[in-house]
């Protein structure tokens, strides 16, 4: 069984990195306003970001589907990792050497699965490599990059190498290094043989296939020589840390300039990639062995940002393959708040071949957007029929017009049902608008299997109109236009983010003064990780006390929903300060007062006739209003 690691060493992971370096990796972020970041949350479709990350706190929190939680339990989440798998990649960024306890530190057996894998194949590249660069055999493929114009600092650049021929040489070199044959067998490295495992991948050349966090987790092997009788590409098969529709070949480098330049050329192969980048399309990516899908543009989505210029440019040959494969693309198109275009190259080249034919310019020229795949996929449909007959106009609009209702915009989806009418050469274009609006009508009128025609103007999806605004929230929703339950939130926000501001009067207030049952439970929370005051004379470990002495997951959500959100200055007010939180802490406790109040009123009434409790509720009733008024007129200082 493996040991459990230190919580010191747990502790130390946690600080040393950063948790906006971390989520950085998988999604773009931007400035949300008091120190925190926003983005598009990984977890869950959303238009507009509500997924927000506190630097200075450690935490995240998305506001639409309520995950949250520190460095560690974004990495479990984004990647699907144990406790100590999180731990230990983290540990491995940041260059620290974790302990276990529970019989020490045993890197072969104690590893997670996951981390076994990706080292392996972190080796499995390095070795390749290594081959490519030195090994005799490897001429082949040195050859093969030479003639499409890579040398070897490209190679080197992108990882690229190569596997022998024979039958074992990468799986005996890694049960050198302590691999069993389970591992290799699991990790799709080797495969098994008569005799035991055999390597996958003989006298190919070798392309990394890299996660958006830039582990290697699988490979991309092109054929070489005319006796190997597999396919001319042979892929990784899909593994615990590798699955191709996930899986976009170059998203490890082109990443930072996706999201600083809000734009995506999305090419056909290895070699494309390769090609674009050298030529200075540093945004280039390419599918692997699969077709552009959802979860392609998932990814594409969160480093796009979703913004009003982001542009996704694909690059397709212009035979019929590469035709059809345009307009498998178009399917999804309305996926994206992007806009779309197509490019192909002169002739039908693609980027690997114009490079060599017209160099690194025409490569550039080539990513420009040129023409929308909107336009492209009604082209290619309107070209099937005979337009010079009023039948074939007809069959091409019945055709086409079910495409265009498609578009969300309603504004685009007019522009473009004028466009579609001149390209039948159908002088009435009113028609073909009502024909379009119609089609789109009866679509939302189905339930939504078709877009309603203004949806992507109010930018809110059908199925996001009719959910709750607070969907994962347990219980009745909060109003939070309440200003009983507003003022708690924001004292609650204080105690969480500014806890000097607010110490040592908070630590003071009972469970009862927080009406909200989601926001006492949290004050609880407070109180049993040693309240306001611990967060003073110890801020890096203050929240994590907190989420863990949360009863449950949703107080813990809370927790850290209420540690990252912003906090909400009045009007005139510039910066959090004693003021500020001062307002806080007597409003909340004025409304504690007044809430009492009321109840001794109520209590007197039912008392009449007995002089003694009457006696005793008037002192205690005239003892609370004194400090009402006290106050009122002394703010904090009557505390």
């Amino acid at each position: 069984m493996a040991g459990r690691i230190n919580d010191e060493d747990v502790k130390a992971v946690r600080d040393a990195v950063p948790i906006d370096a971390v989520v950085s990796e998988y999604l773009q972020l931007r400035n949300a306003g008091g120190g925190n970041l926003k983005g598009l949350c990984p977890f869950h479709d959303e238009k507009s970001p509500s997924f927000q990350v506190s630097p200075s706190k450690g935490f995240f929190h998305c506001f639409g589907c309520q995950e949250g939680g520190d460095t560690i339990t974004f990495v479990m989440k984004i990647d699907h990792l144990t406790f100590s798998e999180a731990v230990e990649r983290l540990a491995g960024q940041a260059g620290i050497t974790l302990r276990y306890e529970e019989g020490g530190y045993n890197p072969t057996h104690q590893r997670g699965e996951r981390i076994r894998l990706v080292e392996a194949h972190k080796i499995a590249a390095e070795w390749y490599a290594e081959q490519l660069a030195t090994g005799p055999e490897a001429e082949t493929g040195r050859a093969f990059l030479a003639e499409r114009g890579f040398d070897q600092a490209a190679a080197q650049h992108f990882g690229v190498g190569y596997s022998p021929q024979g039958w074992d040489h990468l799986t005996r070199f890694l049960r050198g290094k302590g691999f069993s044959d389970k591992e290799l067998l699991l990790s799709g490295l080797s495969q098994e043989g008569r005799r035991g495992p055999i390597d996958r991948f003989r006298g190919r050349l070798m392309w990394p296939i890299r996660d958006i966090g830039g582990d290697v987790v699988g490979f991309g092997a092109r054929k070489l020589y005319e006796a190997d009788n597999g396919p001319k590409y042979l892929n990784t098969p899909e593994t615990a840390i590798y699955k191709k529709s996930q899986m976009l070949y170059g998203i490890d480098l082109a990443k930072k300039d996706i999201a600083k330049a809000s734009r995506a050329v999305v090419v056909e192969g290895y070699t494309d990639v390769m090609a674009c980048h050298l030529a200075g399309v540093t945004t280039a990516i390419a599918t692997c062995g699969t077709a552009f899908g959802g979860d392609h543009i998932k990814i594409l989505r969160r480093l796009l940002m979703d913004n009003g210029s982001a542009r996704v440019i694909f690059t397709f040959d212009g035979d019929a393959a590469g035709q059809k494969a345009a307009l498998r693309a178009f399917e999804d198109d309305q996926k994206f708040a992007a806009e779309t275009y197509i490019a192909i190259a002169p002739d039908g080249m693609d980027p690997c071949d114009l490079r060599l034919a017209k160099g690194d310019d025409a490569v550039a020229d080539l990513a420009e957007p040129r023409t929308p795949l909107f336009e492209f996929a009604l082209r290619q449909i309107v070209s099937r029929y005979d337009l010079d007959t009023p039948a074939g106009r007809a069959s091409a609009l019945d055709e086409a017009a079910p495409v265009v209702a498609r578009i969300k915009n309603s504004g685009a989806q007019h522009e473009v049902a004028v466009q579609l009418a001149g390209m039948l050469g159908i002088l009435d274009t009113q028609f073909v608008v009502k024909r379009v609006a119609q089609l789109a009508r009866w679509a939302r009128d189905r339930g939504g299997k078709g877009p309603a025609p203004d949806q992507r103007q109010r930018g809110t999806a059908p199925q996001q109109q009719a959910a709750p605004a607070r969907a994962a929230a347990p219980g009745p929703a909060l109003n939070l236009r309440n200003p009983v339950f507003a003022t708690e939130r924001e004292l609650l926000k204080l105690a969480l983010q500014r806890p000097d501001l607010v110490s040592p009067a908070f630590d003071a207030y009972g469970v009862d003064e927080f009406t909200a049952p989601p926001y006492a439970a949290v004050r609880e929370a407070i109180l049993e990780a040693g309240g306001a005051e611990f967060g003073v004379q110890d801020p890096q470990d203050y929240l994590v006390r907190v989420r863990e002495a949360a009863p449950d997951d949703a107080v813990r959500a809370t927790v850290t929903e209420l540690a990252v959100e912003a906090i909400m200055l009045h009007r005139g007010v510039k910066d959090v300060d004693d003021v500020y939180a001062g307002a806080q802490l007597v409003t909340v406790r004025r409304r504690a007062v007044h809430r009492r109040i009321q109840d001794l009123q109520s209590a007197l009434v039912r008392q009449y006739g007995d002089a003694a409790q009457e006696a005793a509720t008037q002192n205690e009733l005239m003892i609370l209003q004194r400090y009402d008024r006290a106050l009122q007129e002394q703010g904090p200082g009557a505390l």
